[in-house]
């Protein structure tokens, strides 16, 4: 089963590639965002929510910048990874890969600096910072700190920004895969809190935002949140979480955060109000939470995920494959460097099909598991049934019974039952063929000559593409011709076979007599089943060798012997274009290679946690 680790994990992988590509939601709008399609926890509060005690008391550190005003100006990726137990804390942000911190208030002007250095003093970017925390005291868990909603815009800051906030956590809060943290201070009307209010436009009904009512310490005297936190005033689908956070006081002291903790479960355990809720109250409790709901939502969207990766990667080759590409010096050294970059592709192909390199192997699994598993599918079951069989040995018999064995009913049941294996058969010729375009797909990626020129790239998937479907079709005709053959000569002892089974029964009258009965019919189906199971048996061994015969190898022998022979009638100009680049479209292509780089390697990336299951 995929552990939780490695589900988020993933995520997270995939997030900080997204950013390092530049995709962290809107942007360039021709292809899909990966980053919007992740599942995630955003945590939105107003100003003074209490949002940035939320996460430090989660995470057990100080590291986040504090101060009045509008202090988060970009979103904070935050991803904590829990460790073994006695194993050192430390932080470690994208843009400064390698560079472990252990000093938590560097962390913090790390944060601090890093914002600044995009956004001024005073802006907002919606560029995120990742952030990733490694400890024995959290749990797996990614959140994204956005900037705190506000009313007021302060000096030196456009009169936009509060709009500008709000537009940029409503681009989280709007995705359907977005989790919503919504922290709200318990001393103030739940009715304006700036997060229930935006949550409640984007998720009405609730279903995927969890409440975080904070400051439920500082409420006054003789009142309680508890119409709130039981669901009373604003139901959510999940529970309430109450947060004691530390006082301002308590940070000034440099209050240690296990203190904290401490003194929070025991607020709520001897709470007179709160006491019967404290088992679901807490920093703590909502970390673990958060982390086992976000390992849930990610399980549920892999499937929908991964259709977006392939959907995209699709649009991507198709984008690579438009643009266009180099010339060489003159023809003959035109033809040389192309004749020379498909021997290099050809290398790397056949080193596919013979093991060198990974993917081969597939093709010996569709004649082991898929091929079989087809043909056992098959709904002899059905076609056998009683009553078919009587309405097909009926219309076999027209105006006259049969007299002794029904040997029309028997050629149609079995000419009939044969016309079933033409499905996995042709199955298995189209599934070695989606592998072997695969294998060229996949060899035209790894051939390192070939990235320069994407036309050539072309050319040759072209080509290659167009061998195989004439490998493919001649295949077709094959097997077809091996199952029309069954059809056309059944195997003569099978029908000698049964008047010895007559005689067997020695009451040859009795038999005949007995002939439209149940057994008899059950007789012929089973007779037939037989027949049918030699048949896929023989066919199970015979067409493997014939779709090997007339598409692996033949791929490996002459897969590009026309794309020679039409290279040699080409004009310089011609092969020139084949090696073409265009400084413009260059910068283009490099873009769309990094964009599908990424969905690639997210791909693999979903398939080693898929397989891990």
């Amino acid at each position: 089963m995929t552990t939780m680790e490695s589900l988020i994990g993933l995520v997270n992988r995939i997030q900080r590639a997204c950013t390092v590509l530049g995709d962290h939601g809107g942007g360039d709008t021709a292809f899909n965002s990966l980053w919007e399609a992740l599942p995630s926890v955003a945590v939105v509060g107003g100003q003074s929510s209490g949002k940035s005690s939320v996460l430090e008391s989660i995470v057990g550190r100080d590291f986040l910048p504090r101060g009045s005003g509008i202090v988060t100006r970009r979103p904070l990726v935050l991803q904590l990874h829990k460790t073994e137990e006695g194993t050192q804390e430390y932080a470690e942000f994208l843009h400064l890969p390698k560079r472990p911190f252990t000093d938590f208030a560097l962390v913090r002007k790390e944060i601090q600096d890093e914002t600044d250095r995009v956004t001024g003093s005073r802006q907002i970017s919606p560029v995120p910072i990742h952030l990733s925390i490694y400890s024995p005291n959290v749990v797996n868990l990614t959140l994204i700190d956005l900037p705190g909603l506000t009313k007021v815009a302060i000096d030196g800051q456009p009169e936009s920004i509060v709009k500008d906030i709000e537009d940029m956590v409503r681009t989280y809060v709007d995705k359907p895969n977005c989790i919503i943290l919504a922290i709200s201070p318990a001393n103030q009307d739940i009715a304006t809190s700036d997060a229930i209010k935006l949550a409640k436009e984007v998720d009405p009904n609730g279903d995927r935002t969890f409440g975080v009512l904070t400051k439920l310490d500082l409420m006054d005297k003789g009142t309680n949140a508890l119409d709130v936190l039981e669901g009373r005033s604003y139901r959510l689908h999940y529970p309430w979480v109450g947060i004691v956070n530390r006082s301002q006081a308590e940070i000034n002291r440099n209050v240690e955060m296990t203190a904290a903790r401490h003194k929070e479960r025991e607020y709520f355990a001897t709470s007179p109000d709160y006491s019967h809720l404290s088992n679901r109250m807490g920093s703590e409790y909502l970390a673990k939470l958060l982390s086992k709901h976000l390992e849930s939502v990610i399980r549920a969207r892999i499937p929908s995920i991964t259709s977006l990766i392939n959907k995209t990667i699709d649009e991507l080759e198709a984008e690579l494959d438009r643009l266009g590409r180099p010339v060489g010096v003159d023809a003959g050294a035109q033809l040389y460097t192309i004749l020379e970059l498909c021997r290099a592709f050809d290398k790397v192909f056949k080193e596919h099909l013979d093991g060198g390199r990974p993917g081969g192997d597939r093709i010996y699994g569709v004649f082991d598991h898929q091929l079989p598993a087809a043909l056992r599918k098959l709904p002899f079951d059905r076609y056998l049934s009683l009553q078919n069989v009587k309405k097909v040995v009926s219309e076999a018999d027209g105006y006259q019974p049969h007299l002794i064995a029904p040997e029309q009913g028997y050629r149609r049941l079995i000419e009939g039952a044969l016309n079933y294996f033409r499905g996995p058969a042709e199955a298995t010729v189209d599934a070695v063929h989606f592998v072997l375009k695969e294998l060229v797909r996949k060899s035209i990626a790894e051939t390192k000559e070939l990235r320069r020129f994407p036309s050539l790239q072309t050319e040759i998937a072209g080509a290659t593409y167009e061998s195989l479907e004439r490998f493919r079709d001649e295949s077709r005709k094959t097997i077809i011709r091996l199952v029309e053959m069954e059809s056309s000569y059944l195997t003569v002892e099978f029908f000698r076979k049964l008047p010895q089974e007559v005689e067997k029964g020695g009451n040859p009258t009795a038999t005949n007599m007995d002939r439209y009965t149940e057994a008899h019919f059950r007789r012929i189906a089973s007779n037939v089943s037989s027949y049918i199971s030699m048949v896929a048996d023989t066919l199970k061994n015979s067409i493997p060798k014939a779709t090997v015969h007339c598409q692996v190898k033949e791929a490996k022998q002459s897969l590009l012997n026309r794309f020679y022979i039409q290279l040699g009638k080409r004009e310089a100009k011609q092969l020139g274009q084949m090696l073409d680049e265009d400084p413009t479209l260059m910068e283009r292509r490099q873009q769309c290679a990094k964009r599908l780089e990424l969905y690639k390697a997210a791909r693999e990336e979903i398939e080693s946690v898929s397989w891990a299951r």
